[in-house]
């Protein structure tokens, strides 16, 4: 069999996170909501059908923004300040740069297809001080968070293929090689009970914990998270207190979205908003209310 067969019998995923795992502050109290703890936690992944074109389109792209002087002067393009001079994140990056990107990303239509697991973190900051009732010693670690989510994510990839090329983005420093094998196995596990065969079991995956700059499809990744991210934390309006989501940008990549399960919404095992159910904020969060007319004077 040629190099070229084998490669189209691959499946190309790349997996990355959204929000932190974090929930309780070093005193054990909770932190959801504080600066840089959010309400929600993320798992995304991204199946990407041609990665080499991929790669080539979003580097393209940023060399063009870097050398445009309508850029540079702008603190993100400062290669000094590390973020869009040497990557796209959807974070760092100007609003006219994410514009750009979401444009190429939806422009490679059915070759890019994204998943993703929702976590509530206040329904696990809930079930984590009751354990914690139950036996004072008890620690919550955000990994067991971040290997539940992982497991959930790959069980549910139903897509068959003769072999599984996984990329995950690096947390932290800490080696947990071990910990993703684990979850492979498990999701293999759940694979097999709810579709009655197996795919290969965890031998079938290759398994690479990398880091955006050196896996451009992670960039790409990030956006769809970012996307989400937007979509479901809760903005609030400084002056009106006025509690806002913002759609927009989930809105323009749906049609690449296979499904997105939210774990903690709806019925006992969560909701699944897939292209037959999609994901509104009336879905999700329920009727916008209606703004109180000023009365006439």
């Amino acid at each position: 069999m040629s190099d070229a067969k084998t490669d189209k019998d691959l499946c190309h995923l790349y997996v990355d996170e959204a929000g932190t795992p974090d929930i309780f502050d070093a005193k054990g109290r909770n932190n959801i909501g504080q600066q840089g703890c959010s309400r929600f936690f993320f798992l995304g992944m991204l199946e990407v059908h041609e990665p080499d074109k991929l790669i080539e389109a979003l580097r393209n792209l940023r060399e063009q923004m870097v050398a445009d002087p309508y850029f540079a002067s702008a603190e993100s393009f400062k290669p000094e300040r590390r973020k869009t001079a040497l990557l796209l994140h959807a974070k760092d990056d100007l609003p006219e740069v994410r514009v750009k990107v979401f444009d190429l990303l939806r422009s490679m239509g059915s070759a890019l297809r994204f998943r993703a697991v929702v976590c509530d973190k206040e329904v696990i900051r809930l079930r984590e001080e009751k354990k914690r009732e139950e036996a004072p010693g008890y620690r919550y670690n955000p990994d067991h968070l971040y290997d539940e989510l992982a497991r959930s994510v790959l069980g549910k990839f139903s897509r068959m293929a003769d072999g599984y090329r996984l990329w995950i983005a690096k947390r932290g420093s800490k080696d947990r090689n071990a910990a993703l094998r684990t979850a492979l196995e498990h999701a293999e596990a759940d694979f097999e009970r709810s579709f009655g065969f197996s795919r290969g079991g965890a031998d079938a995956w290759h398994t690479t914990v990398t880091n955006p700059r050196e896996t451009v499809c992670l960039q790409a990744a990030d956006y769809f998270l970012w996307a989400l991210q937007r979509f479901y934390e809760p903005r609030v309006h400084a002056q009106t207190g006025e509690v806002t989501h913002e759609e927009r940008y989930l809105n323009a990549v749906w049609p690449q979205i296979s499904q997105i399960h939210d774990l903690h919404f709806g019925r006992e095992h969560g909701t699944f908003f897939t292209p037959s159910n999609p994901l509104t904020l009336e879905a999700r969060f329920g009727p916008k209310p209606q703004k109180k007319k000023k009365p006439h004077v």
